[in-house]
C-alpha cells in the first residue's frame, strides 16, 4: 500500500501518515461509479483526436496530454488541490527540510491572478522590492493567467545563482514593473525582532511556523522577561503558516496542557483533535496578537486558539482564510496528487477556511499602508519595528501598545 504524505498547511512542510478507510458509499455514489468507463471513453476519444489532428506535434505526446489533463482536473476542485509533476514533488520534499532554492515568496491563485501572499524576509524577492499583495503578471515573459499554480512555482524555482524575470503589478500605486531576481537558497526564518516596543512591552515576530519556532520562542521570552514585562505583542502579520505541529507547540506555551488547540474534520476521516502539550507555560502575561490579510494557515490556528480561550486580544485585519488539510499521494511517475481532504476548526467550533479569523479589535489599513508595513518589517529584520519613521506609521502596532498599556493600568488599579 502506498504511503500518504499529509500536508497540514500552505507552505510545504510534510508529516507522514497512513491511508484512511473509505467512507460508506451512498446509493448515488454507487450509481455514479457504475459509469466510469462511459466517461473515460469520451476522454480517450478526445485524446486520440488531439493526437491525430492537433497542429503542433511537439505538444501532443501522451505524457504531455495526460499531465495537462491531471493538472486541469485538480485545479477544478479548489486552489489547493493539484497534480505535482516529478520535479515539483521533489521541490516540495526539499521545502519540507526548511531550505530550498528560489526567490523567497509564497504565492496563491486568487481571482484568476497570481498574487504574492508574503515575501520571506532577507530573501532575494524582498531585496528586489517585491511586497505582499503584488500580482505576478509574467514569469520569464510567459503570461501567468494561463498557467497553473504549480507551474508558476516550478518556473520561479531553479538552480542557485540563476535568474528569473518577473513582471509585477502593484495595486497600491497602479504601476507595472519588470524585476530580475537571482535565485538563492532560502532558509526559512522563525522568530525575529525580539525586544521592547515600548516601556515594559515586549515584542516578537513569528515569520513562519517551523520545527524550531517553539524553542526559538522560549529563548526570545527568556531574554524579554529580564525586562520584567507588563505585556507581550506577538506579530503574525504576513506569516504564511508552517507546520501544524509547530503551531500547536507554540500556542501550548500560553494555554493549559490538554486544552483543545484545533480539530480536523473531513469526509472520510473521523474528527482528529490536537491538544496543548506539556511544556514551560506562561498563563498570565497579557498578550496582543497582530494579524492581517496575509496571516494564513498555522498562523490562523495559533491566533484563533488564543482568541477562543481569551488568552490574547487579536488586533489588525481579518486573516487570509487558509484552513484546509492536503494529503499528498506519491504516484508511479515520480509525481504526486495533492488532495484537500479535511478542514480545520477552532476550539470554539469556528471554521477558518474561506472565512479567516476576525480580530477582536479591527485596525484596517489601506493597501498602500499594508505594503509600507510589510516593507518596514522586512527591512528591520532582527530589529524591533518602529511605530513611526517620517511619513511611515504602523497604526496596528501603535494600537497594540495602547491596549497593553491600558491592561497594565487596569491591573495595577485592581491591586
Amino acid at each position: 500500500m502506498k504511503r500518504l504524505f499529509i500536508l497540514l498547511f500552505s507552505c510545504g512542510f510534510l508529516l507522514m501518515g497512513s491511508s484512511v478507510p473509505a467512507a460508506e458509499k451512498s446509493a448515488e455514489q454507487k450509481k455514479e461509479e457504475e459509469l466510469p468507463y462511459k466517461n473515460l471513453s469520451v476522454f480517450m476519444e478526445s485524446l486520440m483526436l488531439l493526437r491525430a489532428k492537433y497542429v503542433d506535434t511537439g505538444k501532443i505526446s501522451y505524457e504531455n496530454l495526460l499531465r495537462a489533463a491531471m493538472r486541469g482536473m485538480m485545479q477544478e476542485l479548489d486552489p489547493f488541490s493539484s497534480y505535482e509533476e516529478p520535479d515539483a514533488f521533489k521541490n516540495t520534499m526539499e521545502d519540507s527540510m526548511g531550505k530550498f532554492p528560489g526567490i523567497g515568496v509564497v504565492i496563491t491563485s486568487r481571482d484568476d491572478a497570481l498574487e504574492i501572499v508574503s515575501v520571506m524576509e532577507d530573501g532575494p524577492a524582498a531585496k528586489s522590492g517585491l511586497r505582499s499583495g503584488d500580482i505576478i503578471l509574467e514569469i520569464n515573459g510567459k503570461n501567468t493567467r494561463m498557467m497553473f499554480l504549480d507551474e508558476c512555482v516550478k518556473m520561479m524555482k531553479g538552480p542557485v545563482g540563476t535568474k528569473v524575470k518577473l513582471k509585477i503589478y502593484r495595486r497600491s500605486n497602479d504601476t507595472t514593473k519588470d524585476v530580475e531576481i537571482e535565485r538563492a537558497v532560502i532558509a526559512v526564518s522563525s522568530v525575529k525582532g525580539t525586544g521592547c516596543a515600548a516601556d515594559r512591552i515586549g515584542y516578537l515576530r513569528i515569520t513562519q511556523f517551523t520545527a524550531t519556532t517553539a524553542s526559538d520562542l522560549d529563548k526570545a521570552l527568556a531574554r524579554l522577561k529580564k525586562d520584567k514585562l507588563d505585556g507581550l505583542i506577538i506579530d503574525l502579520r504576513n506569516n504564511p503558516g508552517g507546520l501544524l505541529t509547530a503551531a500547536i507547540e507554540t500556542v501550548s506555551r500560553f494555554i493549559e496542557k490538554g486544552k483543545l488547540v484545533v480539530s480536523i474534520e473531513g469526509r472520510a476521516e473521523k474528527t482528529v483533535c490536537h491538544n496543548a502539550v506539556g511544556c514551560t507555560k506562561d498563563l498570565d502575561l497579557p498578550i496582543v496578537v497582530l494579524i492581517n490579510e496575509n496571516s494564513a494557515s498555522a498562523a490562523e490556528i495559533f491566533s484563533a486558539c488564543m482568541q477562543d480561550y481569551k488568552r490574547a486580544i487579536l488586533v489588525g485585519a481579518r486573516s487570509f482564510g487558509k484552513g484546509s488539510v492536503q494529503v499528498i499521494i506519491p504516484l508511479s511517475d515520480g509525481g504526486a496528487l495533492r488532495i484537500t481532504t479535511a478542514k480545520y476548526y477552532t476550539p470554539g467550533r469556528k471554521e477558518i477556511h474561506g472565512r479567516g479569523v476576525d480580530p477582536d479589535i479591527a485596525v484596517n489599513t489601506s493597501p498602500a499602508g499594508s505594503m509600507a508595513i510589510a516593507r518596514h518589517l522586512s527591512m528591520r529584520g532582527d530589529k524591533v519595528p518602529l511605530i513611526r519613521d517620517g511619513k511611515y506609521r504602523d497604526i496596528q502596532l501603535e494600537r497594540a501598545i495602547e491596549i497593553l498599556k491600558g491592561v497594565t493600568i487596569f491591573r495595577q488599579a485592581e491591586k
